[in-house]
């Protein structure tokens, strides 16, 4: 009997992440903040926003902003291909946002033990997005801080 108690409070630590591409590096986002995953469409562009926010899409009667996260974090423009995706995050105060990725890859489960800290020597601006990296089946996924991208969405 006390073997099936630990099984479930270690369950219930485990997170799942949705795992994408962005360039050649994989991120992992919390499930929790993920409302949809829609392929890429017409996106508006929207006058004097920020240069990482690309404009606005129309999802089943919602006006939905989207951002890159390739031009938040400070990489390269977007390149669309059929693998493009736009994730419709959930934020609470925020209402809903869309970020672009490259592709969406899988959805892996982490517990405490599979992620570390992540602590950079030099502080760029990519990394400041990141939470931790997690480590599943000897690959490395770095874990988004999805509120790091959005508060700095809505202060500048």
């Amino acid at each position: 009997m006390p073997s099936k108690a630990n099984v479930v409070t270690t369950d219930s630590n485990k997170k799942q992440y949705i795992v994408v591409k962005i360039g050649s590096e994989q991120y992992g986002i919390d499930i929790s903040y993920i409302d949809n995953i829609v392929r890429m469409q017409k996106i508006t562009r929207v006058p004097k926003a920020q240069p990482y926010f690309n404009g606005c899409i129309n999802l089943r009667g919602d006006v939905v902003p989207v951002m890159s996260i390739r031009k938040r974090m400070g990489l390269k423009a977007d390149e669309f291909t059929n693998n493009s995706r736009i994730i419709i995050l959930k934020m609470e105060e925020h209402g809903n946002l869309g970020v672009i990725v490259d592709m969406v890859r899988e959805v892996v489960v982490l517990g405490p033990e599979d992620i570390d800290s992540y602590n950079p020597e030099t502080r760029d601006e990519k990394s400041q997005f990141i939470k931790g990296i997690g480590k599943n089946n000897g690959q490395l996924i770095s874990l988004l801080e999805v509120n790091s991208i959005i508060e700095e969405k809505e202060n500048v």
